[in-house]
């Protein structure tokens, strides 16, 4: 999939941060956790979400339509997926010229690199049934590898993990890759017996490879013991109820099929559709906007980590964990929604690009592109919003639209991300420092403090800073509310009649957490 055009809103083609070393998940016959009974998960705070999403929609249905006239659209269709729906579609242009047959948000567009995280999850789902690790040389599972010669001679086997996260050692390989896309497994088979190369040592680095997940289609049909297309299907779009998500074309209803163009001469010419085949793992998925709609909501439904049943093809911990970045990268001159400097982390996870910038927003996603076709669906977890656009025509940009209707979404909407609540030991302790502060009480020190908290500084030593605070502030006129960090740290402040003291404080790891650190800071007005 052209490299330029993979994720929503990267300049660099694919990004990273680092998983470290792969663990198996605990197997269906290992017993339960037990979570504890009162962890409290984040939580929308914000009322009224849908209806001030649905008054922004105007001015996103503006912005598809500019990017669609700018760059020559022969079609296209998008949709917004809040809390776990699909809430708006919209569309427009045609699917197919000839026939002049609209598209809509249930027409079938190939979405290309898209299919990726459908690989990766996967091969997760293939962990959890104990059949594979991560941390597995790919060898293991495609022998044809094993004869191929190493870059060096310290260089490691690339693993599972390093197909997953683009850190094999493989060359980027767009547009190479695209026009593979319908190579019979008997072919790709004869490729990698013949051998390949590396540009640098497996784990040392990220380079986009849709090779790579050519490779990890067929670990996945080795393991399991049929087609990877038959695998995905039957574990991961049928338990989520997309059935009208396809391989391969021939066959698909021509009134819903879209055909891809490409805009040359000032005109827009056909481009030949490719067949499904070995490359199809790394982009052959056909999808529609509605059905696409519930896999994006299915990976929203894993944020934040939460108690409740499992519902979804795969655990809640391994999508939160295809979104964690592999080696990630600085960009430096990002900026945010109103274009001031604000510089990011981006980087690869499993099959999903993710940044963070220097705001604190997290974004995921993924971009497509093949010849006739562009896509991409961006999702902020912390907000718990996505949207979704596939056009047809070759790379078209659909990144940057997505990413600049969601963040609009989020800026007219004043959306806000899930506040974490106060957990009642963290509430508890907040109380119990404020009556510590007050009378440096021996007996409640001896119950609320950890062993490190005067031997770090001594009572008599904090209780004369704390002091050299009051003389500043003046008399204490009230006491604010915590904000959580975390369950067990937080932050609050005491009001003074001349300045405010910011009181943070962190509780040990004990089964009982007592205090382990306080730290009081005077507040310029």
């Amino acid at each position: 999939m052209k490299s330029t055009q993979l994720f929503f809103y990267f300049t660099l083609s694919c990004c990273l941060s680092a998983c470290g070393v792969n663990k198996p998940h605990p197997t269906s016959d290992m017993s339960p956790n037990i979570p504890t009974s009162t962890y409290k998960a984040p939580e929308f705070t914000d009322a009224g979400r849908l209806d001030k999403i649905k008054r922004a929609i105007p001015e996103v249905e503006k912005i598809f339509r500019e990017f669609a006239e700018t760059n020559h659209y022969p079609g296209y269709a998008y949709g917004i997926v809040l809390d776990g729906k699909l809430i708006h579609t919209g569309s427009d242009g045609v699917i197919n010229i000839g026939s002049k047959q609209p598209a809509t948000a249930a027409s079938l567009f190939r979405i290309a690199s898209m299919t990726k995280s459908f690989t990766t999850m996967a091969i997760l789902k293939l962990r959890e049934e104990g059949r594979l690790q991560l941390s597995d040389p790919v060898a293991k599972y495609l022998p044809e590898l094993a004869g191929v010669p190493p870059l060096t001679q310290d260089a490691p086997p690339p693993t599972l993990h390093n197909l997953m996260t683009m850190t094999a050692g493989f060359p980027e390989d767009n547009p190479w890759g695209d026009r593979q896309l319908e190579d019979t497994d008997e072919e790709f088979e004869a490729f990698l017996r013949g051998g390949y190369a590396y540009s640098t040592v497996p784990a040392s680095g990220f380079e986009y490879s849709n090779m790579g997940y050519a490779m990890l289609g067929a670990v996945i049909t080795r393991v399991s013991g049929m087609p990877y297309q038959k695998y995905i299907t039957e574990n991961i779009f049928r338990p989520l109820g997309m059935t009208n998500t396809h391989w391969e074309y021939e066959g698909l209803p021509t009134d819903r099929l879209a055909l891809g163009y490409r805009w040359e001469d000032e005109q827009w010419k056909l481009e030949p559709m490719l067949h499904d085949g070995a490359y199809g793992a790394m982009g052959g998925i056909i999808t529609s906007i509605e059905d696409f709609s519930k896999y994006v909501a299915f990976l929203l439904s894993a944020f934040p980590a939460k108690n409740g049943s499992e519902t979804g093809p795969v655990k809640r911990s391994s999508v939160r964990e295809m979104c964690q970045m592999v080696a990630p990268r600085l960009i430096p001159n990002a900026t945010d929604a109103n274009g001031n400097p604000c510089a990011a982390m981006a980087g690869y996870g499993y099959g999903l690009g993710v940044r963070k910038d220097c705001q604190g927003l997290t974004s995921i996603g993924h971009s497509g592109g093949l010849p006739g076709f562009g896509s991409n669906h961006s999702f902020f977890p912390d907000y718990g919003i996505g949207i979704i656009s596939f056009v047809n025509l070759t790379y078209a940009p659909a990144s940057a639209a997505n990413v600049k209707a969601l963040r609009l979404l989020v800026q007219q909407a004043e959306l806000k991300p899930r506040q974490l609540p106060v957990s009642d030991i963290l509430a508890k302790r907040k109380e119990q420092v404020v009556d510590l502060l007050r009378s440096w009480d021996s007996a409640l020190g001896d119950e609320i403090l950890a062993e490190n908290f005067y031997p770090d500084f001594s009572r008599e030593y904090r209780m004369r800073e704390y002091e050299k605070l009051l003389a500043q502030s003046g008399e204490i006129l009230s006491v604010g509310p915590i904000v959580p960090e975390n369950q067990l740290r937080g932050t609050f402040i005491l009001k003074g009649e001349k300045k405010d003291i910011s009181v943070f404080f962190t509780l040990s790891p004990e089964r009982i957490p007592k205090v382990q650190a306080l730290e009081l800071n005077l507040l310029e007005k």
